[in-house]
């Protein structure tokens, strides 16, 4: 028998600052709370269109900022929209690198949540090419 994985479901973070996370997830890369079934503890599941991709949790904040307890590198996303994400990234003050994956027709823009998760858009380098960036 063979295993066939699908698309990555969701991705699940823990935060200890749910409101911000909410906000920032909308405002960056405009995806919505949705429906969440009624568990027992505070949290928010955010949507791209009718799917769910980023589960929230929330948990006690840390005396010292963000959680640290996240064992993951980083998460991904594939976009498009290029300009529109480095223009709201400056425009919020956010840092956001830019970087071209070697070999593949990928431009990534690395950004950090408020709860300094990595996460990456992955874009056609087609995009940047467009917008001359190097």
């Amino acid at each position: 028998m063979t295993l066939t994985l699908g698309r990555l479901d969701h991705v699940n973070i823990r935060t200890g600052n749910l409101d911000g996370m909410v906000a920032w997830y909308a405002s960056m890369l405009e995806m919505h709370a949705g429906p969440r079934p009624d568990f027992p503890f505070p949290g928010a599941w955010l949507y791209v269109g009718d799917a769910p991709f980023i589960h929230l949790i929330g948990v006690e904040p840390t005396p010292t900022g963000p959680q640290k307890d996240l064992h993951l590198e980083h998460f991904a996303f594939s976009a498009s929209g290029l300009g529109t994400l480095l223009a709201r990234a400056k425009d919020a003050g956010e840092r956001a690198g830019v970087n071209r994956v070697p070999g593949f027709p990928i431009v990534q823009v690395n950004l950090w949540d408020p709860d300094g998760n990595h996460l990456h858009i992955d874009f056609d380098v087609a995009e940047a090419d467009a917008l001359g960036l190097p």
